[in-house]
């Protein structure tokens, strides 16, 4: 095992890691002791979607689908089918947690299928919109 010391927006935390590659730790988990400094909450960054390649459609281009990063609810969706994208661009606002994460395209293309409707419930890994 090894332990660290690590200063997150000025406030320190004590980490113990252990590393279960090392022969004989069938499992284990690395165990996070927090000094006695307070934890502030930082500002949320967007969710990074998992994309995942899918069939191709006719026109013979690579389907990417869109995957939710974590369980939550849609929102709303902020493109429709058939709409150009960019990298980066929103493309729909999941709740999780109280909070609202954009989930962005990884790349730029055309929305093939929004694979959920607003209000759906979705769990880690669903597919969410199909890009081409």
């Amino acid at each position: 095992m090894k332990h660290y010391r690590i200063t997150v927006n000025g406030k320190t935390y004590e980490v113990t890691v252990e590393d279960l590659n090392r022969p004989g730790h069938g499992s284990g988990a690395a165990a996070v002791s927090q000094a006695p400094a307070a934890v502030s909450s930082a500002a949320p960054s967007p969710a990074a979607p998992s994309a995942q390649p899918a069939a191709a459609p006719s026109n013979g281009e690579t389907v990417v689908t869109v995957k939710s990063p974590m369980p939550g609810t849609v929102i709303s969706f902020k493109v429709i089918a058939g709409q150009q994208v960019k990298r980066g661009d929103v493309l729909l606002l999941l709740e999780a947690m109280k909070m609202e994460n954009e989930i962005v395209a990884p790349q730029d293309g055309t929305v093939v299928a929004l694979r959920v409707p607003a209000s759906a419930s979705v769990n880690t890994g669903d597919p969410l919109v199909d890009l081409a």
